[in-house]
């Protein structure tokens, strides 16, 4: 057992860590707020920009000459994947499952004969697929000491991308993150940015007479204005919603923490308590004993 220097000691290391996960739990929420905010106004414009993006893109995705970022290369072997994380931990399992997620989604792209490459945007995502896929990692990004993610860095991640798929690296792109759905939920997600996605009209709508649009200048001219700006404004997108997804992971992750070390403190000052009243009796029986020898 031990004795009551070594439990006073352990109660105040406690009490210390206490402080501490207390004062990162208020750090965390103060931020989630603003981040949730921005995560859930960059929705809607993300959103339109793909609808508009899939309105322009059905006109010439058939034409020979059509983007690569609309279109691809049109193979299929090699994959790229941008796999957002963030760049500290103490945030609970945040970080961990869009890793396994990530881990999935190569395993099975492997299985099927591909070629996976692996773009890590925050450094625990790199950390954690370093020790089973290092030979995928083909590069690294990291936004720590950053204060603020801003759509410099989307885009800066974004024409990356571009240049690689230019270069002939890649085929397909997939960008793969959290997806701030509440507080206590972030859901990992993948999103094909490359070839992008181009939604089938569905019958209803195909045999209904629907408007005629004239472009000025061309879709191709227009395309190749918004394709980049597209490709940036999904991966800020995708930025924003895992700042916010950690944010939020964090806040929970010190609140629980909080409430096991007020447990342990509780626990330990019961120990302690009786231990030093077991040493009292002692004492007290060691002089009474001593006492009645005499």
């Amino acid at each position: 057992m031990a004795n009551l220097k070594e439990l006073r000691g352990r109660i105040n290391s406690v009490k210390s860590t206490r402080k501490i996960t207390q004062a990162m739990k208020m750090v965390a929420a103060a931020k989630l707020r603003r981040a949730q905010q921005q995560a859930e106004a960059a929705r809607p414009y993300a959103e339109r920009m793909a609808r508009m993006l899939a309105s322009l893109g059905q006109a010439v995705a058939g034409n020979p000459d059509a983007p690569k970022l609309l279109v691809g290369t049109g193979a299929d072997k090699v994959h790229l994947l941008v796999v957002v994380t963030g760049d500290r931990g103490l945030a609970g399992p945040f970080n961990t499952n869009v890793g396994r997620f990530a881990r999935s989604r190569i395993r099975e792209l492997e299985a099927e004969g591909k070629t996976v490459k692996v773009l890590a945007v925050g450094r625990k995502g790199a950390t954690y697929l370093k020790r089973e896929f290092a030979s995928r990692l083909i590069g690294e990004i990291s936004y720590q000491g950053k204060k603020r993610i801003g759509f410099e860095d989307a885009s800066e991640v974004a024409a990356r991308v571009t240049a690689m798929l230019e270069a002939g690296e890649f085929d397909v792109c997939t960008l793969i993150y959290n997806r701030f759905r509440s507080v206590i939920s972030q859901v990992p997600s993948a999103q094909q940015l490359i070839p992008a996605e181009l939604p089938a009209a569905k019958a209803e709508e195909a045999s209904q007479p629907g408007a005629w649009y004239e472009y000025e200048p061309d879709e191709a001219t227009i395309l190749a204005q918004i394709l980049p700006k597209n490709l940036a404004i999904q991966v800020y997108r995708a930025l924003l919603e895992n700042a916010a997804g950690f944010f939020g992971s964090q806040m929970n992750a010190m609140d629980s923490a909080t409430r096991n070390a007020g447990e342990m403190i509780n626990k330990l000052t019961l120990t302690y308590n009786r231990t030093r009243q077991a040493n009292i009796t002692k004492e007290l029986i060691e002089i009474i004993s001593g006492a009645e020898a005499i």
